[in-house]
């Protein structure tokens, strides 16, 4: 049970709301249009694949909050999961490579821009959720890994979240930037924007979560694909 004068993780400042009203609705809605693929996460199955994420940082990894976790990943449904999971996790994220980090999130493609991080974990990003082949030895596949793991999660602290930003930093940043964007409860918002910096990720991740809004995330967009994906997703909103 949580302690009442522990401070929120910025994963309960932004889902709790989202759960408490409408846990079943779409939260992120992925599109990858070089693939056709498309998955949909409901706010319940965000914070699954969070808590699983979050459980495997603390138990199999054995970090606690103030730990740092370098996410060396891209705009993606999984992204989103890991993102929250660390911050439930009380840890902080960094985006670029950093040696001192205690644990590397990377694609197969960036594992050596982990050198030198105690723990490395690889993503293969795959749709259905299949492993790494041939992964060196000591790189931990995140597939096979996370799924083991409990889909509740209870934090144990909170600190520093995002690049040196503290929670209420980052929360503050997200509110200032969803009404800066016209962002509110509700809407759906398309977005083609990479999260490979802080104001990248808060803008185009952190700001549609805080709003009660929606995301609806294409990468390699095709732009013949555009209006149709705006009517079918009910598109009210965009960022940038």
């Amino acid at each position: 049970m949580r302690d009442k004068n522990q401070a929120l993780t910025l994963t309960e400042a932004v889902l709790d709301p989202i759960l408490a009203r409408e846990p079943a609705g779409p939260r992120v809605t992925y599109y990858d249009d070089a693939t056709g693929a498309r998955i949909e996460l409901s706010g319940l199955t965000l914070a699954n694949w969070a808590a699983k994420t979050a459980n495997l940082i603390r138990d199999e990894f054995g970090l606690s909050p103030g730990a740092r976790v370098a996410v060396l990943l891209p705009a993606h449904w999984q992204t989103a999961a890991v993102l929250l999971g660390c911050w439930w996790a009380g840890t902080e994220v960094v985006l670029n490579p950093d040696p001192d980090a205690d644990l590397a999130l990377v694609t197969a493609d960036r594992i050596d821009d982990a050198d030198g991080v105690a723990e490395v974990a690889a993503l293969s990003l795959d749709p259905l959720g299949a492993p790494i082949r041939d992964l060196p030895v000591g790189i931990t596949d995140f597939a096979t890994a996370v799924r083991v793991h409990g889909d509740q999660f209870f934090p144990r602290g909170a600190g520093v979240a995002l690049d040196g930003m503290p929670v209420a930093e980052v929360l503050a940043a997200a509110r200032k930037s969803a009404m800066r964007q016209g962002f509110s409860e509700g809407d759906r918002v398309l977005s083609s924007a990479p999260w490979d910096t802080a104001d990248e990720l808060i803008n185009g991740f952190v700001a549609v979560l805080t709003a009660g809004a929606s995301l609806v995330q294409v990468v390699n967009p095709d732009p013949d694909q555009r209006q149709r994906r705006i009517d079918s997703e009910r598109v009210t909103a965009h960022v940038g």
